[in-house]
């Protein structure tokens, strides 16, 4: 009996270890991933060292063989066809039984970063809801195309290597906890496109820029707190930790292929002096482009809708001052583009951090990618902005910059302000003056109140909370904007 119990043990014991000597791959690759497409994409995983792990993907004949390192660690480069739906399985295979991943795509792959306007799934949050719920829900019957994985939301003082995650299928049962504004966009490409899109959710509500950045960046750029004990002594709440949450939540994913990120941040960095915001989002974007090394890949960002900063007052314009900010950051950082959202609140909304208009959010970040990524120049994706001023008696004009030939309003428009010398703002009329000569294209807007006689400054919608009605011809609203500083 004893005999027999101890030759059991040792078959076990073989099986355990013949389990462990199989290759073992990080969660994101794995069934019902989406690959980029038309690409030499990275896999990799760990095996024990001096193994040679042979990859088979199911759509070449092709045998990769790379050869594990003494640390464990194994990557190779595979060739992915051109987008499609035909599901493909990948064998990854060390000599001690094969690793098979199934239902793999070959498509378009998007990261959704950021805080918690982009991790606001479609379902919404306790008492912010997303609007247009059900017909999301019934609509993903359609969108079966789109895949996404959530990494989960993990504080790490050193970065992480794998993340327990899972790649899921858009449907009526799993659309509910994507990222409302990742999947409107990945939605808005597929239809689109009418190729599979792949989304990879690596975002934490209330972060800031800092806590995205490498531990050598915010050493070398700013004066944060490192130490892990001081820094919770600092930060009551943890999601505003410098650090924690890149090693934690990003650095997982930056070994996998992709197109391009786009990135819905900002709120917690209101307040932030000077240039300080547009500068370190330019070095987070450079930080994130340097570690996928995979070239100046797209950043498309969105800038922070009206909300009453500042203590709950809407007239204050510390929002204002960090949106200044984000507009910037899109003239310093190449290859980026930024949407407005300054339309996109209701008059009740004043004080809810999440609106509810995450449709128009995702889908705006689509157009810039349909036109710039994927040649549908016939998408206008710009919204107008502000580009001179000149001032004749008691009236300012104003002249703008990308209105696709259109502004959208000829009347009763709002979110204008002029001040004179006292730089006191009062409510203005505005509306459309033609110079005569000019290309009817360049409109001028005429900007005047009956309190200031002697203008010096004009402003739009350059408060906390205050939403404009000026639009271009693609209904794509106006960026908010001072001539002073």
């Amino acid at each position: 009996m004893c005999k027999r119990f101890l030759i059991i043990s040792a078959i076990a014991l073989t099986t355990i270890a013949n389990v462990e000597a199989k290759v073992r791959l990080p969660h994101l690759i794995s069934d019902n991933m989406v690959l980029q497409q038309n690409s030499d994409v990275r896999l990799w995983g760990w095996a024990a060292k001096g193994k040679t792990v042979s990859i088979s993907p199911s759509w070449s004949d092709k045998v990769y063989r790379t050869k594990v390192g003494s640390d464990g660690k194994w990557m190779v480069k595979v060739a992915t066809p051109k987008a499609g739906y035909t599901p493909y399985t990948i064998s990854f295979d060390d000599g001690e039984g094969a690793v098979m991943v199934s239902n793999v795509l070959s498509g378009e792959v998007w990261v959704c970063a950021g805080q918690s306007n982009m991790e606001m799934p479609v379902k919404g949050f306790g008492n912010c809801p997303v609007e247009g719920y059900n017909d999301v829900v019934i609509d993903a019957a359609n969108h079966n195309g789109v895949h996404y994985v959530k990494i989960p939301s993990v504080m790490s003082m050193t970065p992480l290597e794998d993340a327990q995650c899972q790649w899921k299928s858009i449907d009526m049962g799993t659309v509910s906890d994507a990222s409302a504004t990742g999947y409107f966009f990945g939605r808005l490409l597929h239809k689109a496109l009418d190729i599979p899109v792949g989304l990879i959710e690596a975002n934490k509500g209330g972060t800031r820029v800092e806590s995205w950045l490498t531990e050598d960046n915010l050493r070398k750029h700013t004066d944060e707190i490192l130490d892990s004990v001081k820094m919770v002594g600092k930060f009551e709440w943890d999601y505003l930790r410098p650090l924690v949450w890149g090693n934690g939540t990003f650095n997982p994913i930056l070994n996998f292929t992709v197109k391009g990120i786009i990135y819905y941040q900002g709120c917690s960095n209101v307040g932030d002096p000077g240039n300080q915001y547009s500068e370190r989002l330019k070095l987070l974007v450079e930080q994130w482009r340097s570690q996928f090394a995979l070239g100046e890949i797209p950043f498309y960002f969105v800038q922070i809708a009206p909300y009453a900063y500042d203590g709950d007052n809407p007239d204050g314009i510390s929002g204002a001052l960090l949106r200044e900010q984000q507009l910037r950051a899109m003239d310093i950082i190449p290859n980026s583009q930024i949407v407005c959202t300054n339309d996109l609140v209701y008059d009740y909304e004043t004080t809810q951090i999440h609106p509810c208009q995450k449709r128009q959010v995702g889908e705006r970040l689509g157009y810039v990618a349909l036109n710039r990524n994927y040649g549908l120049k016939g998408v206008w994706y710009e919204s107008p902005r502000y580009k001179e001023m000149f001032i004749q008696g008691d009236t300012c004009y104003v002249k703008l910059t990308g209105d696709y030939g259109a502004i959208s309003r000829f009347n009763n428009i709002v979110g204008f302000e002029v001040a004179g010398d006292d730089m006191v703002f009062h409510k203005a009329e505005a509306g459309h003056f033609w110079v005569p000569g000019n290309d009817p294209r360049n409109e001028t807007i005429f900007v005047t109140s009956k309190e200031v006689e002697k203008p010096v400054a004009v402003r739009y919608c350059f408060r906390n909370f205050q939403p404009g009605n000026m639009k271009n011809a693609a209904m794509l609203p106006l960026f908010p904007f001072r001539t002073d500083k």
